[in-house]
């Protein structure tokens, strides 16, 4: 009998591609997600696609019978929002899983966190999962709901097997909201394209699916594993995004006291009622270099990573399917 796995989360980028990948793997797989409509991987006997909200406690003791094995790809994510809303979803929901899956003797959890628990690094000193989070992530109610639940998670690991991967920006096909997807839709095929001072590491969200296999193979118990693979600033990115489009893109950098600016105004914007992503902690995200390695992973969990240029391809491809680029 084939070992089953409980994915939540199951109709985002990252959990259409780790139930492709736990189905090459020879798993049977359990899908949660809230609509089933919106899937857009596809069919296969050995996958159960469930349909309800992980965070109604009813409904995630249901789900989770029958399971030996759970990934927990749901989140919400986003820059923007009051912080309860986010440890509700992310932290307190996230500890009625732990408990269900204990409670139904579920033998491993793979968590999914976010780098930015963790200390970013510089393209001589990229951070690791060494250091905790820091500025300017630390004022993110996203990364924030992250780490409190990686601290929330380490009070089970002696009932429950708990190992965490930590991606980096991914991008790849299946983005069928979009989601990190929304940089390549932002960039390919522009005229002009304005971008800021910062970087970040990108990563092949098909490497992040199969590292997450690996971690419930490999991983160690109560261990973090960053998934990560390619430091780029967000200057190079945009011109070899350029490049395959085939469009002559003029690059014209904003300096950070404009973004800065921008963002104070956005919080006063905030302050006022208006929703808005143009808040200044999010424009000082956008000046560092957000740069991490993965070096633990490729020694412990025996990873390989594609080429982030493979990636953006793959992501246009998706987006040229869907129609949204040309």
């Amino acid at each position: 009998m084939k070992k089953r796995v409980l994915i939540t989360g199951a109709n985002s980028l990252l959990g259409v591609n780790t139930v492709n990948a736990f189905l090459a793997a020879g798993y049977a797989v359990r899908g949660l997600l809230r609509n089933k409509a919106s899937y857009t991987g596809d069919a296969h006997p050995d996958l159960e696609l469930y349909e309800g909200n992980f965070t109604d406690p009813e409904f995630t003791e249901k789900a989770i019978k029958d399971c030996s094995y759970v990934v927990h790809c749901a989140a919400k994510t986003g820059q923007c929002g009051p912080y309860d809303s986010f440890h509700k979803v992310n932290v307190s929901a996230t500890e009625q899983l732990i408990k269900a899956a204990i409670a139904n003797g579920v033998k491993r959890i793979v968590y999914v966190g976010s780098a930015n628990i963790f200390a970013f690094g510089d393209g001589n000193t990229p951070g690791n999962e060494e250091r905790p989070i820091c500025h300017p992530f630390s004022g993110s109610a996203y990364a924030i709901s992250k780490f409190k639940a990686r601290q929330c998670l380490c009070a089970y690991t002696s009932q429950i097997e708990i190992v965490t991967v930590c991606p980096t920006f991914m991008l790849g096909a299946y983005d069928s909201r979009p989601s990190s997807g929304r940089i390549v839709l932002m960039g390919y095929g522009r005229r002009i394209r304005f971008y800021p001072p910062g970087g970040k590491n990108f990563v092949h969200v098909q490497d992040v699916a199969e590292g997450i296999v690996a971690a419930m193979d490999k991983g160690h118990n109560g261990e973090c594993y960053l998934l990560s693979n390619e430091n780029i600033s967000y200057k190079d990115f945009f011109r070899s995004l350029a490049e395959k489009s085939g469009k002559n893109t003029v690059l014209i950098p904003v300096p950070k006291w404009i973004l800065l600016a921008a963002g104070t105004l956005g919080d006063i914007a905030g302050h006022l009622g208006l929703k808005t992503e143009a808040t200044r902690n999010n424009m000082e995200i956008l000046c560092v270099h957000n740069y991490y390695s993965n070096a633990k992973s490729v020694r412990e969990l025996g990873m390989t990573y594609r080429p982030v240029s493979q990636a953006m391809d793959d992501s246009i491809a998706w987006f040229r399917m869907r129609g949204l680029i040309r």
